[in-house]
């Protein structure tokens, strides 16, 4: 993807073998958001935001608000928020990332293309992250993924069931360029 592209907010990936692309959320956009994010398998693992708040992610540069598409037909699979993407410290979040419908691997797929985004077209130097303890499965993609666990924001979320605490992961970007490194077919030599 060229740079202009990344300016332009759409991105797409298939290393992993599926089909995933990212577009920008379009206001239109915002009613199938919100359903994703009150359905009651994502509830407990997020804080929905207002529809106003999303209004603003959309709007605000330095906030990028995508529609996850997967599949045949690029059904819309889900969204993802990146915030920080001016930050002068060059350390940008993955604010939020819901997906529906779950145990396909799009939730892999697309967390490997937002770190290549965060670090090669954002110029990110860290790419960061915050969790509830509670939800197992994302904590276990994003260590797979190579994120580090930084430390635990205590109790610091309120919840229908009580206080949960958020884990706070992150990887840099010689952590990503080691893996991706790591991962990249070795060409066969000639004879």
């Amino acid at each position: 993807m060229r740079k202009s592209d990344a300016a332009a907010g759409a991105a797409s990936a298939t290393r992993s073998g599926l089909k995933v692309r990212l577009r920008p959320t379009m206001l239109s956009d915002l009613d199938f958001v919100q359903s994703v994010e009150n359905d009651p398998a994502n509830r407990p693992f997020i804080t929905p935001w207002e529809r106003v708040q999303h209004e603003g992610a959309i709007r605000i540069p330095d906030f990028r608000h995508f529609i996850a598409e997967a599949g045949e037909g690029w059904p819309s699979a889900g969204f993802v928020i990146l915030q920080g993407c001016r930050n002068p410290h060059a350390a940008v979040e993955l604010k939020r990332i819901v997906i529906q419908p779950k145990g396909l691997g799009y939730g892999r797929a697309l967390v490997r293309l937002l770190a290549e985004m965060a670090f090669r077209d954002l110029g990110a130097h860290r790419f960061w992250l915050d969790v509830k303890e509670s939800n197992a499965r994302a904590l276990a993609l994003y260590r797979d993924e190579g994120f580090v666990e930084e430390g635990r924001l205590r109790d610091s979320v309120k919840t229908e069931g009580g206080w949960q605490s958020l884990v706070v992961m992150s990887m840099l970007r010689d952590e990503h360029a080691a893996r991706v490194a790591a991962a990249a077919p070795v060409p066969e030599e000639n004879p």
